[in-house]
């Protein structure tokens, strides 16, 4: 993806929502040509108060933004239905809230967004810090080989919108040498490659839980977001069932991106 400018906010009034849509108009900022496109969802639909309610929402922006607030609809609520919307709109990225879950064998709508969709998607939990800023971004590394270099393209264009550094991290959960294998070395080319002088270093920490693992790490480094490439849509060798992708999606007190292609 060379440019983020088409971004797509799911909403059916809900605090979560709220908060995806503040930060969607945080992320813009007062950049031109980008495109924040509303998704309201609802069981009955009363397209009065649906245009009566984008007013008010669209009233409530800030002068300073400069780019275009739009609206489309659909009922019932389906995540399928939404990801075949935001295909027919070419969005570069969904940008959803979340109230999570803290039980690692559920799922929710934004986690099941997350794992079927293959459009980047940014999932806000509720209670994220309201003074947007982004600084420090911390990839998620696993022992594969990366499966689309391109997925970096993707993440250095959050890097550069933001002047934000990244930072890899790998959890050991297992015995054995880290970062000296043939997939370790191609990754760490594709890496300095990829992502420039953005690129901060790679990390290696000793966990048994992965998920508290990186937890642990994005609260001592202060990171703002949280990034991840699922392996369930994987095209070299077995996909998984993206369960660490699920959890974090649901768990993360931090934004989390999803770097689908």
């Amino acid at each position: 993806m060379e440019r983020i400018n088409d971004i797509l906010v799911p909403y059916d009034f809900s605090p979560p929502t709220e908060e995806a849509l503040r930060y969607a108009l945080d992320f813009v900022g007062n950049r031109e040509g980008k495109k924040v496109t509303l998704c309201f969802m609802q069981e009955k639909e009363d397209l009065k108060a649906l245009e009566t309610r984008f007013d008010t929402i669209k009233s409530g922006v800030s002068r300073a933004f400069r780019s275009t607030l739009e609206y489309i609809h659909f009922s019932p609520p389906s995540v399928p239905e939404f990801i075949r919307r935001a295909q027919a709109l070419k969005t570069d990225l969904i940008l959803m809230g979340t109230s999570g879950s803290q039980d690692p064998e559920g799922t929710t709508k934004t986690a099941d967004t997350v794992l079927a969709a293959e459009i980047p998607v940014l999932v806000v939990p509720q209670g994220v810090d309201e003074e947007f800023k982004l600084r420090k971004i911390a990839l998620i590394l696993g022992q594969n080989e990366i499966d689309d270099p391109k997925d970096l393209a993707t993440l250095l264009n959050f890097a550069r919108m933001f002047n934000a550094r990244v930072h890899v991290l790998t959890i050991q959960n297992t015995p054995g040498v880290y970062g000296y294998s043939r997939e370790d070395e191609k990754n760490e080319d594709l890496l300095e490659y990829y992502l420039e002088d953005f690129y901060a270093q790679h990390s290696y920490i000793e966990s048994e839980d992965v998920v508290q693992g990186i937890f642990d790490y994005a609260a001592e480094k202060e990171i703002d977001l949280l990034a991840v490439l699922p392996r369930n849509h994987v095209k070299k060798g077995t996909p998984s069932e993206g369960r660490l992708t699920r959890i974090l999606s649901m768990q993360t007190r931090i934004p989390l991106l999803a770097i689908e292609h």
